[in-house]
């Protein structure tokens, strides 16, 4: 796997890697790093009637407890504030189905996909 110089980058790198993994399983890209709010979303995707709202960690070294770490109460309701807002500002999209997944991609590019890792009862 290629090295990067900044944390930034080989954040946005597993970004793109995992873009392309769920173009390639069927999903719409709709946004990548919509930002609205205090928040940002790294990925927006739909397929059918399912509209899902990605966060995506690339870390260099991931265990157990990188998921805590990654998405605390704060992070997940930021998440959640500017989910809305994309909603409210794309309305075509209200009636949809909502969904929240985190995917970890680990250094030798393995990903692991939590889909509903959680709601909006954060």
């Amino acid at each position: 796997m290629e090295e990067f110089s900044s944390s930034t980058g080989f954040g946005r790198a597993g970004e793109e890697r995992i873009a392309s993994l769920l173009l390639s399983e069927g999903w719409s890209l709709l946004e990548r790093n919509y930002r609205a709010g205090r928040g940002e979303i790294d990925l927006i995707v739909e397929r059918g009637d399912l509209i899902v709202f990605v966060e995506v960690k690339h870390w260099k070294a991931l265990g157990c407890p990188a998921l805590e770490k990654a998405l605390n109460a704060d992070k997940i309701r930021r998440i959640i504030e500017t989910s809305k807002i994309y909603l409210s500002t794309y309305r075509k999209y209200k009636n949809r189905r909502i969904r929240y997944d985190v995917i970890f991609l680990f250094r030798d590019g393995i990903p692991m996909r939590y889909e509903g890792a959680f709601d909006e009862t954060v």
